[in-house]
């Protein structure tokens, strides 16, 4: 039993990053129905913007605090300068010129600060609490802290300011929203800065323990998909919950099912996924959809 709650909250950790990065494909797809497969470069190269600074000298979270807003103001300008053109292209051009993104965002990380792993400062402290045998770390309890402050801000936004009204509204009815005063275009560059900055958090938390590298998010973005996927395209918090669900499978199943071995431990959330999505197509929280004919 003790086995399985340490594990337990290490799926909760690795979850934790799955979610963040989650929540920002969610958020893009919602406004504008496109999977943003360059999310998780974008936020290494942002991720490495911090670790510069911190060598040039700066204290690390003001180095964060920083690389944050840059991370905003890079997300509004890839949706200005690249996406916004191609909105009405057919599914299949986005597609690419989204892979375009990831390659371009991945060699642009390569050429300046090359291939080597480098170490990234962790943003919490090495104690370790024991609770009935079991260990949690302040890392792990910070990064799951993080998360959820994270959360409540996003549904408070969403749900109190004006700002995240619109931003919900020109998701919801990109045609219609003009008429009742909201600047489509403003709100979904608002959109995709955001979502830049959880994908940023979620590569801040990854990095420590996964060493920085130009390809540091590869395998992250394929467990954040599979946590949009089953929480539903439709839903941050169905992004959230996926995420935590995700993490927990994949390290639950290869503790407890020996056959499984590190190299089969991408094929266990997706196993999940399809299982579920056999029952509910739309995902956990994702809604269904009706097509007039």
């Amino acid at each position: 039993m003790t086995l399985i709650l340490q594990q337990l909250v290490e799926g909760l950790a690795s979850g934790t990053i799955y979610a963040a990065l989650a929540v920002a494909l969610v958020m893009i797809h919602r406004a504008t129905r496109i999977v943003n497969f360059a999310q998780g470069e974008m936020a290494t190269f942002c991720v490495y913007l911090a670790w510069q600074m911190t060598v040039w000298g700066l204290p690390l979270y003001v180095a964060l605090a920083i690389a944050a807003v840059l991370s905003f103001i890079l997300g509004a300008a890839v949706f200005r300068l690249a996406i916004r053109p191609i909105l009405s292209a057919p599914p299949e051009a986005i597609v690419v010129s989204c892979i375009g993104l990831f390659i371009g965002f991945q060699a642009m990380s390569l050429w300046l600060w090359g291939s080597d792993n480098l170490q990234f400062p962790r943003l919490f402290s090495n104690t370790i609490w024991t609770i009935a045998d079991v260990r949690i770390s302040a890392n792990t309890a910070g990064m799951l802290v993080t998360l959820a402050l994270l959360a409540g801000l996003l549904a408070a936004m969403f749900r109190f300011t004006r700002i995240g009204l619109a931003m919900r509204a020109a998701a919801a009815e990109r045609e219609k929203s003009p008429y009742v005063g909201i600047e489509v275009e403003t709100m979904l560059t608002l959109g995709w800065g955001l979502a830049a900055v959880f994908g940023f958090i979620a590569a801040v938390l990854a990095a420590p323990s996964l060493f920085l590298s130009p390809t540091m998010m590869l395998s992250v973005i394929i467990y954040a998909l599979a946590a949009a996927t089953l929480g539903g395209w439709d839903s941050p918090a169905g992004a959230i919950v996926g995420g935590l669900v995700v993490g927990v499978a994949e390290t639950l199943g290869t503790t407890l099912v020996k056959a499984i071995g590190a190299e089969l431990r991408l094929a266990i959330p997706f196993l999940l996924i399809t299982l579920i999505l056999f029952v509910r197509p739309q995902g956990l929280f994702g809604r269904s959809g009706t097509t007039r004919v």
